[in-house]
């Protein structure tokens, strides 16, 4: 559009306080351009300087270039900081529609898969949720569920997840709702991932960062699997031992593969 109807300003800022509530907020350019890419439904973007976010996507995503030009508004700075007060320093916000729970679940539960899907069991840390979805992302992974009490679509999570959350599908459930398929659950005690192969319909289970697997989770796994590890080390970072599990599988899967 080159700017031919762009919105109002004002118009813009009331629409987004509108919306605020009810969206996915998607802080800074990655996020923007990594949901552009997978199709979210992007209705405001907001940012103090049009022209420099529009040299960034020339200069590192032309493909989302005429995307953001249709949607991107200028706002005064102080009214995009008070809208978004921890402004990413790419300065500039977008509101996405996060997808209905119904389509997500349906395809957690879609047999066969093509990839697997990521369990975290009750998982404590924001940053961590949202390292896995970048990861699982990036593997091609189904989905990413959640047991307990974390939204998996909280604003940090969102964040850390840099606008994957489009990308795969991400939902919490409850331990006894899980999608079907061999549930492979990791564990110190476990047999040595290295001798195993992990099938494309498998549910990659992990548990806390504080207490590990629940036991309504052990009890619903298949197989308890580990990961290689120099003695006295106690354990490995959650997103750390997500992205060996998913390279493990990966790593059975011919070049240029994809889920």
């Amino acid at each position: 559009m080159n700017g031919t109807h762009r919105r109002d300003p004002d118009d813009a800022v009331r629409a987004w306080r509108g919306l605020a509530d009810t969206s996915v907020l998607l802080d800074g350019f990655h996020a923007i351009k990594h949901a552009l890419r997978f199709g979210a439904g992007i209705p405001s973007v907001l940012t103090s300087d049009r022209a420099a976010v529009l040299a960034l996507a020339d200069e590192l995503a032309p493909d989302v270039k005429d995307a953001l030009d249709t949607l991107l508004v200028q706002v005064p700075d102080n009214t995009l900081r008070a809208l978004v007060p921890r402004l990413h320093p790419t300065g500039v916000a977008a509101l996405a529609v996060r997808p209905s729970r119904r389509a997500n679940l349906e395809a957690l539960a879609r047999m066969p898969r093509s990839a697997p899907v990521v369990v975290l069991d009750d998982p404590r840390n924001l940053g961590n949720a949202g390292a896995v979805i970048r990861l699982a992302a990036g593997f091609g992974a189904t989905g990413v569920v959640t047991t307990g009490t974390l939204d998996p679509w909280h604003p940090t999570v969102v964040r850390g997840g840099a606008g994957l959350h489009f990308a795969t599908a991400v939902e919490r459930m409850d331990v006894g709702a899980l999608p079907p398929g061999p549930v492979f659950a990791l564990d110190a005690e476990g047999e040595d991932i290295r001798g195993l192969k992990l099938p494309d319909g498998a549910v990659l289970a992990f548990g806390s960062e504080r207490s590990g697997l629940s036991e309504r989770l052990r009890a619903r796994a298949d197989h308890l699997v580990s990961l290689p590890m120099r003695p006295q080390v106690s354990s490995y970072n959650l997103a750390t031992s997500v992205g060996m599990t998913l390279f493990h599988w990966s790593a059975d899967r011919p070049p240029g593969a994809e889920a």
